[in-house]
């Protein structure tokens, strides 16, 4: 559950009356679409008049206005319906934290074409920056990467690829890295040798490719082997 002090308030004005419900920023676009978990999304599983002042609001006036006491339904349509209101420093926090998670995006899953090497996020920042790119604090970042790359291509050369992978692991190393690999879901096919080894195709946003490199290289060591194949 989202701690009180991290919580923003939504607000809806209805017949005369004023609900507001303690929210968990990150949740509000996905409570917006009908889905939410009163457990870890709001605060306390409790309805407003204000909610900074602890304030409650009866169960007849909720099933008067709501048809339901059922706090999940009310939070859906506060959240739909009603506004979200942030402090400047609520919003700030929101839209650098939003902000970060688009860049982490590009970067991970794009290369440049004419290096074929990642976008650093340095870059990626500046582009957006120079293109004067908006972000929504209240969007999903995964939402708007495509219009961030609309504005930034003319001034950043960038292309969204998977690369692939061939690993071959022998003794301990199976055991040091499958778990991570099957856990970031990379795992495209896979077959054990003969010679008791595993053979994996491994796939991954062509951003990741020297990352997940690198992470086999160090848990595995000599007792892996690793051949670069074509990105697609």
């Amino acid at each position: 559950m989202v701690k009180v002090e991290d919580s923003i308030v939504a607000r809806l004005e209805s017949h005369g009356h004023k609900f507001e419900i303690l929210v968990d920023p990150d949740a509000t676009e996905r409570i917006r679409n009908g889905e939410i978990d009163v457990n870890t999304d709001l605060a306390l599983d409790q309805v407003f008049k204000d909610a900074r002042k602890g304030d409650k609001i009866g169960e007849e006036l909720l099933m008067e206005i709501f048809n339901t006491i059922d706090i999940a339904q009310i939070a859906i349509e506060i959240v739909k319906r009603g506004q979200i209101q942030l402090t400047t420093e609520q919003r700030k926090e929101m839209l650098q934290k939003r902000r970060r998670q688009v860049i982490e995006i590009i970067s991970r899953e794009s290369i440049n074409p004419q290096t074929n090497t990642p976008n650093p996020p340095a870059r990626i920042e500046q582009a957006m920056e120079e293109a004067k790119v908006h972000i929504d604090p209240f969007k999903a970042a995964e939402e708007q990467v495509q219009t961030v790359l609309k504005a930034i291509r003319p001034l950043l050369p960038i292309r969204f690829e998977k690369a692939r992978i061939a690993v071959k692991l022998t003794g301990n190393g199976y055991g040091k890295v499958y778990g991570d690999l099957v856990k970031g879901g990379f795992i495209v096919k896979e077959e054990w040798g003969r010679d008791g080894s595993w053979i994996g195709v491994l796939e991954m946003p062509a951003g990741m490719r020297g990352e997940i490199i690198d992470l086999i290289n160090r848990k595995a060591h000599e007792e892996a082997e690793i051949k670069i194949l074509k990105t697609i």
